[in-house]
C-alpha cells in the first residue's frame, strides 16, 4: 500500500525543490493537499510522478512541476482573490485557496465540478468554490487580482482579459502543436502584457483552439 504521506514529500524534494519553487506557501500547500484524492482512481498510484495525468475527453492535471512553477510565477498572497480555470476535481484550486484569500475554480464537466465540491467539503476547504461553464467565459460579472490557466490554450479570450483587474497577473500555457510555453502576463489599460517564462505543454482546454482554416 503506498505511503501517501511520503510520496507527497518525495514529490516536493525531488521535483518541486529543484525546480527552483522556493515560496513556503507553494511548498506547504503541496506537502499538505492530498493530490491522490484529485486523480481517477486509476492513477492514484502515479499521483505523484511528475507528469501530467489524464482525464476523460484529452483533459490533464498539470505535472506537478509546471503547475508549481506557474504558482510560484504568479506570487499568490493572502489577500488575492484567484479564479483557477479548467480546474477538473479541484487540486490546483485547493492548493491556491491555501495561499489566496478566495478561489473559485470554474470547470466545463459538472461530473468532475461535483468531485471537486466533495474533495473540498471533505478536506475542510472553506474559500474555494467552483462553477460549472464555459471555461472560455469564466466567471462573468467577476474580476480577480489573479488567472491561473491550468491547461493549455492557443488564444486567449477576451472574456477572461475583462476578469482580470488593471495590474492583475495571469499565467497560461500556450500551446503551438506539440510545443508549448508558460507565459505570465499583466493587466494593463492597452491588454494583456505578456512575457514568456519556461517551457511547457498541456492539452488545449476546450473553447481555447485556434479556429481552424478549410483549405480544399
Amino acid at each position: 500500500m503506498t505511503d501517501f504521506k511520503a510520496a507527497r514529500l518525495a514529490m516536493v524534494d525531488c521535483q518541486i525543490r529543484p525546480s527552483d519553487v522556493t515560496r513556503f506557501p507553494i511548498i506547504e500547500a503541496m506537502l499538505h493537499v492530498p493530490r491522490e484524492d484529485y486523480v481517477p482512481p486509476a492513477s492514484r498510484e502515479v499521483a505523484y510522478m511528475g507528469d501530467n495525468i489524464g482525464f476523460p475527453g484529452g483533459r490533464a492535471m498539470l505535472d506537478p512541476r509546471v503547475l508549481g512553477k506557474m504558482l510560484d510565477a504568479l506570487a499568490i498572497g493572502p489577500d488575492d482573490v484567484v479564479l483557477d480555470v479548467g480546474c477538473l476535481t479541484g487540486y490546483s484550486t485547493a492548493l491556491v485557496a491555501r495561499m489566496a484569500a478566495q478561489v473559485t475554480g470554474v470547470e466545463a464537466d459538472e461530473a468532475l465540478a461535483q468531485l471537486a465540491r466533495e474533495n473540498f467539503a471533505a478536506q475542510g476547504v472553506s474559500n474555494a468554490t467552483v462553477i460549472t461553464g464555459d471555461l472560455t467565459k469564466g466567471a462573468g460579472g467577476q474580476v480577480f487580482d489573479v488567472i491561473l490557466i491550468a491547461g493549455g490554450l492557443e488564444i486567449f479570450p477576451k472574456a477572461l482579459q475583462d476578469q482580470l483587474k488593471l495590474g492583475g497577473r495571469v499565467a497560461a500555457i500556450f500551446m503551438q502543436g506539440n510545443v508549448g510555453h508558460c507565459q505570465t502576463g499583466i493587466r494593463t489599460e492597452n491588454g494583456i502584457a505578456w512575457r514568456q517564462e519556461f517551457d511547457a505543454t498541456a492539452p488545449v482546454l476546450p473553447g481555447f483552439a485556434r479556429a481552424r482554416e478549410f483549405r480544399f
